[in-house]
């Protein structure tokens, strides 16, 4: 009981009941609340569960595997360059502590060498293979430690897709997992499409015969809990399979699963990716699996970043993680990959930390915090910025000019600066005769130099000097 996490209630607990294998005639596919011609419905059953937060928690990458899947895939120069952004970011406690790779193409296998070959402790490279013991013996080959493997484990996969009892897919799964543990390699069981899924009839039974086989063997067998298609829901009283507090705590509780052997992958099908990802942690699994940027199928994978910050809330501290990589991310997938990032993207978008509104940049002159979620300069490298359109104001303007040339103390311009006067004139000039879009960082500096020379010199002379 202690490892799966009650080791600190001192009290006494009621033994779980022992979930056995419902091997049913037809699938369970859920109509009443999963009817496809209508919005899927959240069914309450109004239990709760204890939040229990791991000793330690960490983050696993699939930008290489599952994020892979939704772009042109990447050259091996470039999962090595994101790879080390990575490490950079992880921190020397590996909080970002594996990644996981595919291993099929002479491309996939030449980007692990490489990353290999860098020596890193984190993120530890792992695989995600088919199930079969020529995939393993590779993986194996290639020094790999642990693999994920594919055990969909809803009756839409289990009857509709594979034609299968739920007997004869767990002996088909299990003996997969044997396979792995004959040749020397750590299952990661990939529980496809759990919050569809049986969880009492098919789910709980299934972890419950890994974690045995886990006892017998000695290997930690892992379970990956993947909401293919974004189910999961964080609210209170909610009802198996897509409660993620109860997913997490039955694995605990009636699966023997320990949290260190619990991870969650979440997609972003209904807006809940970081959310139910926040969840899973909370209740008790140490790991959530993310991608850069969220990239992934569909709506995309939960976007590292955002757990990083998550974790940072939670924790109280970043655990030496280094917060600015995240805009070394962001500006690798722009510049390099020419990847276009919505502008209003938490953390990594053009204008998270941006306003248009004067009455907002004025409030940014007298102090940052009024406006601005954190120091985002000092934690993420990236200044607060005005973005000049119509309703700039001189204060706007002010700021504008302060940030992009990088004035502070006795430099900074005031918004009464007579060249911000100007400058706001010919704006509101440009408005009165029809223009509708804001303007660009050149465009500024075009109209300061035909305003003062002299003092657009001098600022660009102080500007290039700060960054030497």
């Amino acid at each position: 009981m202690e490892e799966c996490g009650y080791k600190k209630w001192n009290l006494l607990q009621e033994e779980g009941y022992e979930y056995q294998l419902q091997d049913v005639e037809k699938p369970n596919l859920f109509p009443e609340s999963m009817d496809y011609d209508s919005i899927p419905k959240v069914v309450f059953n109004f239990r709760r569960v204890p939040m229990y937060c791991p000793d330690e928690i960490w983050i696993t990458d699939t930008t290489f595997r599952d994020g892979q899947q939704s772009r042109t895939p990447f050259s091996v120069k470039e999962v090595v360059d994101l790879f080390k952004l990575l490490h950079k970011l992880s921190g020397p406690k590996g909080i970002v502590r594996q990644s996981e790779f595919f291993v099929y193409t002479e491309k996939d296998r030449r980007a692990i060498e490489e990353c290999m070959a860098l020596g890193y402790k984190f993120p530890e490279i792992t695989t995600w293979i088919r199930a079969n013991k020529k995939d393993f013996e590779l993986a194996k080959s290639m020094g790999i430690k642990e693999t994920g493997i594919l055990m969909s484990c809803s009756d839409y996969h289990i009857f509709n897709k594979m034609g299968l009892s739920r007997a004869k897919a767990m002996d088909k799964y299990l003996g997969i997992a044997k396979d792995a543990l004959d040749v020397g390699v750590i299952p990661r069981c990939h529980f496809e499409d759990i919050t569809r899924a049986d969880y009492y009839g098919f789910v709980v039974p299934f972890a419950r015969e890994l974690m045995k086989l886990r006892e017998e063997s000695g290997v930690p067998i892992k379970i990956r809990m993947c909401d293919t298609l974004g189910y999961g829901v964080p609210y209170t009283g909610a009802a198996p399979p897509r409660s993620v507090q109860g997913l997490v705590y039955g694995l605990r509780f009636f699966a023997k699963t320990p949290p260190h052997l619990l991870e969650w992958h979440g997609h972003n099908d209904f807006y809940k990716a970081v959310t139910n990802a926040a969840m899973a942690w909370l209740y008790g699994a140490s790991c959530v699996n993310c991608s850069m940027l969220g990239i992934g199928e569909r709506t995309g994978n939960t976007p590292i970043e955002a757990m990083v910050v998550e974790y940072a809330q939670i924790r109280g501290t970043t655990d030496g993680m280094n917060l600015r990589v995240i805009t070394e991310i962001a500006e690798y997938f722009e510049k390099e990959l020419k990847v276009e990032i919505d502008p209003r993207t938490p953390f990594v978008g053009r204008n998270f930390n941006s306003t248009r509104a004067g009455i907002h940049a004025d409030g940014l002159l007298k102090d940052e915090a009024i406006y601005n979620i954190f120091n985002t300069e000092k934690i993420l490298g990236r200044k607060v910025s005005v973005i000049i359109g119509e309703h700039s104001g001189l204060a706007g303007i002010a700021h504008w000019i302060n940030g992009h040339f990088n004035l502070m103390g006795e430099n900074r311009i005031d918004k009464k600066d007579e060249m911000v006067v100007t400058l706001k004139e010919q704006i509101d000039r440009e408005y009165a005769e029809g223009r509708t879009t804001s303007f660009g960082d050149n465009e500024m500096e075009s109209m300061i130099r035909e305003i003062d020379l002299t003092r657009y010199t001098a600022f660009c002379v102080h500007r290039n000097r700060l960054k030497e």
